[in-house]
């Protein structure tokens, strides 16, 4: 797609025009090179605008692009080779080199041999961008300027509460009442809803499963999303362990349990219990599949199963009852849901404005996600024209196939910033109904280059990214996931990070990202795909039950320029692919930029990792039988983001880890009882440091205080862990400090702490008794303090209500505190106090305005409950799990 050449060519004119890169070419004498080919791209992308909204009609045009795409991505590549060759001189300058003379006389490290190699790839570059050039003017394409389309973003909370339900209440109030019928038969009632994609199938099965009389009337309820693929054994321990969870059961779920073990546990589950089990977009119409699942679901009289399902045949598959049908909204419904997402609340609303929308949504079909979307897109837009555009558009005239996008939802891909709609197909490479981790995405993206830091910005790449993720959310291509679907992997290691969410892409909106990643993307395993080997940059192997043979073979396809391979695979889903063929990978990838081989089963890292010199993301964790890493994984001085989690077999980390000198993002898990000199202390790019279950660490050598760029320092699961590290009163960038279950750690009168911390979470410490003075040094920073599962902790700090920023206050499972400090009252930033201590609660001055209460209550069985105060009233909040976690 035409949006993807100029997302590429951005890139291009981004690095011609960085100083950094300016200043690689006058020391390798290739200035004019540069020059020259600054002139033509700009020339190019000048054109770009026309060229995308002709090429539908124009074949010529879309080979046309096809082509300068290719070209682009190879310029990338080569101006990449430069950087390297930079950052590799760096290492030596600082730390030396270990290899032969004669060897590196014959390399490209040779400076006469690199400058001849990449003077003569620049030159053909060049060449073959003036041939484009030159081809271009046979289509008289006309210059035009690229438009920014900036949005303002919104707060989004994961909630799904009655007030953000428009006109579905006779639906949700049909389907309880077919919920509390009894059963004359004894078994187990299905009730499936049923209508087109983006109708609200979702979001209604969310409406009933949270509502009081629900709850009250059925206990477990149990969300499943089960999609395209309907294998029993999997489903069978999707229920096992949601039900567990919310009967507050203590269960160890092995993957390679039999179904046999399963179905047993699971009636033990089950057994006497009024279930409701939601089934959540259901693809498969073989009855026999459905009758194997539904003969381990049996309960009390009266338990009760909602299957949400674009078919019919579906439905008439697994239910023998009433169909319940989704139809539109109606025309009134849908203007109050289109003004909700354009107008900001409270606002007035411009008379015109409100005409022009109640003419966008009769193009809608009553369809609610197409009506969000675009309103989304002109939320806090004034201009009249914006909006004419938007309800005039020739999208609306073009023929429509059954199984099409809808025309809504690629006017508003369309409508897109040029800078989102790569992040965005970026995301095709992740199945249907994934669930999507904000951080880890955000390292993806900056690992392909996709993040645009503009000109004498000093803002942080990870602060860009996190302003697209937000927009995409705002622009509802995001949906946001609710706390209950989130799995505890991504919970346990981002407690409290406010720059954290989990989010899901709406069936429709991901056919979409398929659509416009097209040929750049190639999804192996997907029935979808057209399997664009030689044009693929970006690779994702869907099927994990290949054969080395098969995926061998695959690799083989697809050319030697990928730039991302991934494996996707959520908690508690296990890679299947046997020996995976890494050496094919380290051999013939030598430009790519991002690995991600997490839940694979290899024991040896091969030493030639260290040759992928572009590499700037590898994700390892839980490959549970990794011992050791070749030293030459510290050759790649490129790489950004190595996650090590789970990694339970890892030894120690490698000994030269200081020359990966860019790493902004490390995640550890190791054997070691303590970490040695200049090694991560020399990391001076690091921007989070997390030591996540490590069970041997005890201390910290000199060093961390080097790390004047980190911003999120987290130790969880260093159950040895006797003092924090020293010289953390200099991490003047440190925002986030996460201290959870270390049960030898004692916070020290007198150590060192930081001074500007936002966040400050402390949990399970059995240590603690009082807090030190020393973390009084953020007090006028920090905004959020956490402190749970702290049973010795007797005083809250008597400099607590010297916290003039803080916002929000959680106070959860510390059972020995029975008062507040004085002056309480001074705390007028304050917004929220979570506690589950009544006292505390009951004796927090009179303050006006006084912060929001949310209380939570435990049971022996079920999850927590949770309620807000808000007027003297205590309203219900759906929590998931362990409240203190969330």
């Amino acid at each position: 797609m035409t949006e993807l050449v100029s997302s590429v060519a951005e890139k291009v004119i981004e690095k011609l025009g960085s100083i950094a890169y300016q200043e690689i070419c006058l020391a390798w004498g290739i200035e004019s090179d540069l020059k020259n080919l600054k002139l033509t791209m700009s020339a190019i992308q000048a054109k770009l605008l026309d060229a995308e909204e002709r090429q539908a009609k124009e074949r010529g045009l879309s080979l046309w692009l096809g082509e300068l795409k290719d070209v682009l991505y190879d310029a990338v590549d080569v101006m990449d080779e430069f950087e390297c060759e930079a950052l590799r001189k760096q290492v030596v300058k600082t730390y030396g080199s270990t290899g032969k003379k004669v060897r590196r006389f014959f390399s490209c490290s040779n400076p006469l041999a690199f400058r001849f190699k990449m003077g003569h790839r620049m030159k053909g570059i060049r060449e073959r961008l003036e041939g484009i050039k030159k081809v271009s003017d046979q289509f008289n394409l006309q210059e035009r300027e690229l438009d920014d389309k900036h949005i303002v973003v919104r707060e989004t909370h994961s909630f799904v509460t009655g007030s953000d339900v428009i006109g579905r209440d006779k639906d949700k109030q049909e389907i309880i009442h077919l919920l509390m019928q009894p059963d004359d038969d004894g078994n187990v009632s299905v009730i499936p809803i049923v209508g087109i994609g983006g109708m609200g199938k979702t979001t209604l099965a969310q409406s009933v499963y949270n509502d009081e009389m629900v709850k009250r009337n059925f206990s477990p309820r149990v969300w499943v999303c089960v999609s395209v693929d309907f294998d029993v054994k999997k489903l069978a321990k999707e229920i096992l362990k949601s039900a567990a969870r919310e009967n507050s059961e203590k269960m160890h779920i092995d993957e390679n349990m039999s179904l046999d073990e399963v179905q047993a546990s699971l009636r033990n589950v089950l057994k006497g219990k009024k279930f409701l089990i939601v089934l959540d977009d259901v693809w498969n119409e073989k009855r026999n599949k459905w009758n194997d699942l539904k003969t381990l679901l049996t309960g009390a009289k009266g338990s009760k199963i909602i299957v949400t399902t674009r078919s019919k045949k579906v439905a008439s598959v697994m239910a023998f009852g009433p169909i319940h049908e989704l139809k539109g909204l109606s025309k009134d419904d849908c203007l109050r849901l289109f003004l909700r997402c354009a107008f900001k609340e409270g606002e007035d609303r411009d008379p015109k404005l409100v005409e022009f929308g109640d003419q966008i949504v009769k193009k809608c079909g009553g369809v609610p996600l197409a009506v969000k979307t675009l309103g989304s897109i002109l939320y806090s837009k004034t201009d009249e024209l914006e909006w004419i555009s938007v309800r005039d558009n020739e999208i609306w005239k073009l023929e429509q196939e059954e199984n099409d996008i809808l025309p809504a939802l690629r006017l508003s891909y369309n409508e897109l910033p040029l800078y989102l709609k790569h992040c965005f197909a970026y995301c095709s490479l992740y199945p249907k109904d994934y669930e999507y981790d904000s951080v880890e995405l955000i390292q993806c993206w900056m690992a392909n280059g996709l993040l645009q830091k503009p000109d004498k910005s000093t803002r942080e790449l990870e602060d860009i990214g996190q302003q697209y993720a937000k927009e995409l959310l705002a622009r509802s291509f995001f949906q946001e996931a609710p706390a209950w679907s989130s799995s505890y992997e991504t919970h346990s290691l981002q407690d409290n990070d406010p720059n954290y969410f989990v989010f899901k892409i709406h069936d429709l909106l991901h056919d979409l990202s398929l659509y416009v990643a097209q040929n750049d993307f190639c999804l192996i395993g997907n029935s979808n795909n057209t399997n664009n080997y030689d044009k693929a940059r970006y690779v994702s192997i869907l099927d994990h039950n290949l054969g080395s043979n098969e995926v061998t073979t695959m690799l083989h396809k697809l050319k030697d320029t990928v730039w991302t391979i991934i494996l996707p695979s959520e908690f508690g889903h296990s890679i299947n692919i046997k020996e995976f063929p890494l050496e094919i990978c380290m051999s013939r990838f030598k430009y790519m930029r991002l690995l991600d081989l997490r839940r694979s089963t290899f024991e040896v890292l091969p030493s030639s990792i260290g040759t992928l010199k572009h590499l700037r993301y590898l994700d390892l964790r839980w490959n549970e039988h990794i011992k050791k890493f070749p030293n030459s994984i510290c050759e790649l001085q490129n790489l950004e983001t190595l996650m090590l989690d789970g990694c339970k077999e890892l030894e120690e980390l490698p000994r030269d880890i200081r020359k990966m000198i860019s790493l902004r993002y490390l995640l550890i898990l190791t054997k070691q009882m303590c970490f040695p000199h200049n090694g991560i202390g020399c990391l001076r790019s690091l921007r989070t440091l997390i030591f996540h279950n490590c069970p041997k660490l005890e201390y910290f050598l000199d060093g961390i205080q080097h790390l004047t760029a980190l911003r999120r320092l987290s130790f969880e699961r260093c159950e040895s862990l006797i003092s924090l590290p020293s010289g953390m009163k200099d991490l003047n960038m440190l925002e986030i400090l996460v201290i959870s279950d270390c049960k030898k750690l004692t916070l020290m009168e007198g150590e060192d702490y930081p001074t500007s911390l936002r966040l400050l979470s402390i949990n399970k410490l059995p240590q603690l008794v009082a807090f030190p003075q020393g973390l009084k040094r953020s007090a006028s920073t920090l905004q959020l303090l956490s402190i749970a599962h702290c049973h010795n902790l007797e005083a809250l700090p008597e400099w607590l209500p010297d916290l003039s920023s803080l916002q929000i206050l959680k106070i959860l499972r510390c059972t020995k505190l029975s008062s507040l400090p004085e002056g309480m009252h001074r705390l007028t930033a304050l917004k929220e106090v979570s506690t589950d201590n009544n006292y505390l609660r009951q004796s927090w001055p009179i303050t006006k305005p006084r912060p929001i209460f949310i209380k939570f209550t435990y049971r022996a069985t079920g999850p927590a409950l949770a309620f807000y105060e808000k007027d003297g009233i205590l309203h219900p909040i759906e929590v998931g799990g362990d409240a203190c976690c969330n």
